[in-house]
């Protein structure tokens, strides 16, 4: 790990642990405006961490401290004060602990560099989001969920043929109607990819359909195995399409 990414990572744990002592200072001495102000604070830190996604599994885990739910899944109402408290501890710990997992790797593998799959992306910014995404979405399938990881891969394919269509002077951003289909088929048309992406499931193709608006993972959408994989495999051949260097 560069000393860039490690500064990040230390700083976002340095900051996750300062919310936890916060949270148990609040729960030992409750404060109407000291929590809401925390809770402020916990949601601006998931965020960060989330990427700004909905659907990863920190800014989920974070959203769901806050509900109830009856023994056949349905939400009731919003969680007791001090039990949201507690959730949200709980929340934290598992960032924390998963950003300290990614360092514990780092340093077993004797401070090995980062792989920069993403190096061919044109827009410079977009590259680290990716990166980010593309891991999450293999942890996601490690983790068992299927649904997630399908939808990261597609948003990730997604977010490479906008950007080599935009490079291409295609422009895909000034249609933004267009389905995920369709900045496909131009893609081919335009000669950026071959036809890797009809090994797409059905699913896949519609993956934006997966979610809710809010952003969240709908709960009537099933995912299997193979369909999750077969949008990884894919997502590989995007890549290899479009930085023949690899």
């Amino acid at each position: 790990m560069d000393e860039t990414l490690r500064h990040q990572h230390a700083t976002a744990l340095g900051q996750l642990e300062a919310l936890i002592r916060r949270g148990r200072e609040i729960k030992n001495t409750p404060a109407a405006d000291a929590t809401r102000a925390w809770q402020q604070d916990c949601a601006a830190a998931i965020n960060q961490l989330s990427g700004g996604s909905k659907a990863h599994w920190l800014a989920r885990a974070y959203s769901g401290a806050f509900l109830v739910r009856s023994p056949q899944g349905g939400v009731v109402i919003e969680a007791d004060a001090t039990e949201i408290v507690d959730r949200i501890l709980g929340v934290l710990a598992q960032g924390a602990t998963s950003l300290s997992r990614m360092d514990d790797v780092v340093v077993s593998a004797g401070a090995a560099p980062q792989p920069r799959r993403f190096e061919f992306v044109h827009n410079a910014e977009l590259r680290p989001i990716l990166e980010q995404t593309f891991a999450d979405s293999r942890a996601a399938f490690a983790r068992g969920e299927f649904g997630l990881a399908l939808i990261l891969s597609c948003g990730v394919i997604d977010a490479l043929l906008t950007d080599a269509l935009d490079h291409a002077r295609l422009r895909a951003q000034d249609a933004p109607n267009w389905s995920f289909e369709t900045r496909i088929a131009v893609a081919e048309q335009a000669g950026l990819i071959r036809g890797g992406c009809a090994r797409l499931p059905p699913i896949a193709r519609t993956y934006r359909d997966l979610t809710d608006a809010d952003g969240d993972l709908r709960a009537d959408a099933a995912v299997s195995v193979r369909e999750a994989r077969l949008a990884g495999q894919v997502l590989r051949v995007v890549m290899r399409d479009l930085d023949p260097g690899r």
